[in-house]
């Protein structure tokens, strides 16, 4: 059977801008380029899986859109990508999700997010979409859908022996029962402090090992702390380790947490080691920020590869 990843979430459509600098409150600032693109984090998860997987493995998406043209543009987006959008369902009580995305020069961004459809995924309605992680090796959430509807779904997935994988975003305060649904947690620095009720500040690799197992400690199982352009750390509680970043010239962040993780999930479905799989997710997140865009940014498996081969010259 051709293995297969899952992903539950949220598909949005995307208003991207770019400028100077952000604004401040009440400031109007002056915008360079607009593009309207495919996002939303679990599709873009799910596009990054399927271009980074190929033939060789199945990727489902399950989600809301509205009865829109944005929906149904979004789901034509995925299928072009390979992705099987059966389990993405359509309602009339709410539009498709849009998010308004201001980037600066630097790169990095600041979002509002208005979730329409994605709200109306139910913890009730999880039971129905148990076929879709029939077969699945993992099964990739993250916090644009209703929590609710997060649990049930991190529970049919293991249920189902598929690994489960959670990006706590956008970042908010979870109990240690969701905690412990997930095999691999992925918190950025920002998520990861905000889970631990700590104040907002910058994580360096120093702090992560104490980082990590404070968040093993509150009941995740392995952690894979997301440090941008400092690479990532994991700790399984046997094994603890720092891999570090690419260099690279960043153009926009917006989707790279969103590719990383999916580019983990597909290493890790075909069977590599982590420092390996690690290192193919960092790869992966590096192309991305050099592209303006969640899905338009989004890598090729051959992309990856010769970035990689490159990189080992």
């Amino acid at each position: 059977m051709t293995p297969a990843v899952v992903v539950v979430g949220s598909l949005n459509m995307d208003f991207v801008v770019t400028v100077e600098r952000l604004p401040a409150p009440g400031e109007t600032v002056f915008g360079r380029d607009f593009q309207m693109v495919p996002g939303g984090k679990g599709a873009n998860q799910a596009c990054a899986a399927a271009r980074l997987a190929g033939a060789s493995m199945t990727v489902r998406m399950v989600g809301r859109v509205g009865y829109d043209w944005f929906g149904d543009h979004l789901k034509a987006t995925l299928a072009a990508s390979g992705v099987d959008v059966s389990s993405v369902h359509a309602t009339k009580a709410q539009p498709t999700g849009v998010a308004l995305i201001w980037v600066d020069s630097a790169g990095q961004n600041s979002i509002v997010v208005a979730p329409g459809a994605n709200h109306i995924l139910t913890a009730a309605e999880m039971e129905g979409y148990r076929r879709s992680f029939q077969g699945a090796r993992f099964a990739l959430f993250q916090l644009e859908t209703p929590l609710a509807a997060v649990r049930a779904g991190l529970r049919i997935a293991r249920e189902e022996g598929a690994r489960t994988m959670l990006d706590p975003a956008p970042a908010r305060p979870l109990d240690r029962e969701t905690l412990g649904l997930a095999d691999i947690l992925t918190p950025n620095e920002s998520e990861a402090l905000l889970l631990l009720g700590r104040p907002p500040g910058r994580v360096v690799p120093t702090d992560a090992p104490a980082l990590a197992r404070a968040l093993r400690e509150a009941g995740a199982g392995t952690v894979v702390l997301k440090l941008g352009d400092q690479g990532c750390f994991y700790d399984d509680g046997e094994r603890q380790f720092h891999q570090p970043a690419f260099t690279v010239p960043v153009r926009d962040s917006t989707a790279a947490g969103d590719t990383f993780n999916a580019a983990l999930a597909v290493a890790l479905s075909e069977g590599r080691a982590i420092a390996d799989a690690l290192r193919f997710a960092n790869a992966a997140a590096a192309i991305s920020v050099t592209r303006l865009g969640a899905q338009a940014s989004l890598p090729l498996r051959q992309e990856v590869d010769h970035f990689l081969r490159q990189a080992a010259c």
